[in-house]
């Protein structure tokens, strides 16, 4: 039986990759992808209410929801780079994570 990874571990493993990531994914394939420009914009909405939450559970399930809707539940495009791949995959296990 797996057991399930909180939201504040999986936060812990990939909030200062994403933090790193997010922007030079947005720089790379912003213009063949506008869409991960929302992605971004959420993405500092989501660090920001982490962050001003603390240690407490922030309250995201709007921002979840909207992600979902952007990405289309994660869904990689096929002409990205392993880079953009990766976000998708972290802020998908993030997501999960939060509802968990």
């Amino acid at each position: 039986m797996s057991e399930q990874v909180s939201f504040d571990q999986v936060k812990e493993s990939y909030l200062k990759t994403l933090e790193q990531y997010v922007p030079i994914v947005a720089r790379v394939h912003g213009d063949n992808h506008p869409e991960f420009h929302e992605v971004r914009t959420v993405f500092d909405v989501l660090v920001g209410k982490m962050r001003k939450t603390g240690t407490e559970k922030p309250m995201l399930l709007e921002d979840f929801a909207k992600l979902r809707e952007i990405t289309h539940d994660y869904r990689v495009p096929q002409d990205v780079c392993e880079t953009y791949e990766a976000v998708y995959q972290m802020l998908g296990e993030l997501d999960s994570a939060y509802h968990g």
